[in-house]
């Protein structure tokens, strides 16, 4: 019978897979920091993985990588987890972009797909018990959200016609940087404009038109955290000189 040490250091393994799987590059040092062990532990477990045939990676001074091309067999999914899933899918629908819901649904059904039929039964029960008040639900005001995310994490250029407030339609050519949410359903899109060679937020409901262009730009050094400190900073420099 397998010990407690055993069973820990099983699910020490399956997690760090886990993050093998989800990240490009993970450093021994921030696995022994999210697993509370030593770097020497994450060592052995990393040769453990290797013995099993797991095809790991490592670049000296960077870290560990799954090979390229190798996939590791779907993750199962608790009854928890798919559930936390459908509770989150219908407060999603508080959201005003349609092509984020959409994204959504459709990885909720792959998810279902890997359930057994008694956990399907259940999550199938459990979709008809969820709900949110029709009053809290507005009509979709931008449907580009999706297309927007994959511009910013591949790094290409978007032209988006934009209504700003107070001012007529200006055609921009963007490069995506974050996504910030400012409340009242509200989601702007952080992107340097090279129209005002400077960062911008734009709002999503007032983008009218997005055409993505196939010319990458260089990512940014700037952090998002750098970004809104940054922007905070000037805000309460500007604010001290109006008193």
């Amino acid at each position: 019978m397998a010990s407690a040490n055993d069973i820990k250091r099983l699910t020490r393994l399956s997690a760090i897979l886990l993050q093998l799987q989800t990240k490009r590059v993970v450093s021994s040092g921030d696995l022994a920091e999210k697993f509370n062990v030593s770097v020497r532990t994450i060592y052995r477990d990393i040769r453990v993985l290797e013995q099993i045939g797991v095809p790991i990676a490592s670049s000296e001074g960077k870290g560990y990588s799954l090979a390229e091309g190798y996939k590791i067999p779907p993750i199962m999914f608790s009854e928890e987890e798919a559930s936390a899933l459908i509770t989150a899918g219908q407060l999603l629908r508080l959201n005003k972009d349609s092509s984020l819901i959409s994204a959504f649904e459709q990885a909720v059904n792959k998810v279902k797909a890997v359930l057994n039929y008694t956990a399907k039964e259940k999550l199938e029960l459990l979709s008809t018990r969820v709900a949110v008040s029709p009053v809290h639900i507005e009509p979709a005001t931008s449907s580009s959200l999706a297309l927007i995310q994959n511009a910013l994490t591949s790094f290409t250029l978007l032209r988006i016609r934009y209504q700003a407030e107070g001012k007529g339609d200006t055609e921009r050519l963007i490069e995506p940087f974050a996504f910030y949410y400012s409340g009242q359903q509200q989601w702007a899109l952080i992107a340097f404009c090279r129209l005002r060679n400077d960062f911008r937020m734009f709002r999503l409901d007032r983008i009218s038109e997005v055409y993505p262009m196939e010319i990458k730009f260089a990512p940014h050094q700037l952090s998002l955290q750098q970004y809104l400190e940054e922007k905070e900073k000037n805000f309460l420099s500007s604010d001290k000189q109006l008193s």
